[in-house]
């Protein structure tokens, strides 16, 4: 039992090393591709758009029992995720641009470790725990406590408009983000229940695919060009 539990220490030290490893990559190049813009930007949008794609259609291939589904699928997943990169290059051509895009990263950041850190510290009842037993309503509310502080000390500043004052809006605003990232989260979450695999892919060491990693931004993204085209229909 010890040879065991030491083992298992060592694994996962090891594993420790390559998530970071790979984060400081992820970090590096996405950093480096938001701060160069322009067509640079553009080719990294499309490539990591292309990536999850790919995932997404070997997930639907799993989950799909006909022809006409797996087509299906495949268009849902060109509208959802082909919107939301295509918002996130839009972003970047506007007046500060970097920053925007930097935000809204930071944002979507911000839920994942405020839910992560309240769940991990007060545990408590779990929303739905046969599509994702790691996530707790006490996350949810830490998810929405660190996107309301990123809405109101980044966003607010940043983005000056008549939408965007107010604390009750601010914060409003962060817990509907929150919500909507977390749905994100539990969407990618049941398709890979559905499709019997533990991560979209292998792609990135020690941290699954890449689908894993954007899931939430995704789904900000895309609420967020919907929600802007209902507002001036």
């Amino acid at each position: 039992m010890n040879d065991d539990a030491a083992k298992a220490r060592t694994a996962k030290k090891s594993d420790l090393g390559v998530r970071a490893a790979s984060a400081v990559v992820m970090i590096a190049v996405a950093g480096l591709a938001i701060w160069l813009g322009g067509l640079v930007f553009t080719a990294f949008a499309a490539a990591v758009a292309l990536g999850v794609l790919w995932e997404w259609n070997r997930l639907a291939g799993k989950i799909a029992q006909s022809g006409v589904a797996r087509v299906l699928w495949l268009l849902g997943g060109i509208v959802y995720v082909g919107v939301a990169v295509a918002a996130l290059v839009l972003l970047r051509e506007f007046d500060r641009g970097m920053l925007l895009v930097g935000s809204v990263i930071a944002l979507v950041a911000a839920i994942d470790i405020g839910a992560y850190a309240a769940g991990r510290t007060f545990g408590g009842p779990k929303i739905a725990p046969s599509i994702s037993p790691s996530k707790t309503w006490a996350g949810l509310i830490g998810a929405a406590i660190a996107a309301s502080l990123v809405f109101i000390f980044i966003l607010a500043p940043l983005v000056d408009t008549r939408f965007m004052r107010g604390l009750g809006v601010l914060v409003a605003g962060g817990i509907a983000t929150a919500v909507i990232a977390q749905v994100g989260d539990f969407f990618e979450s049941w398709m890979k229940r559905r499709a019997g695999v533990k991560d979209s892919s292998q792609l990135i060491p020690g941290h699954g695919g890449l689908f894993d990693r954007v899931d939430g931004l995704l789904a900000v993204l895309f609420v967020g060009v919907v929600v802007h085209l209902g507002m001036f229909l």
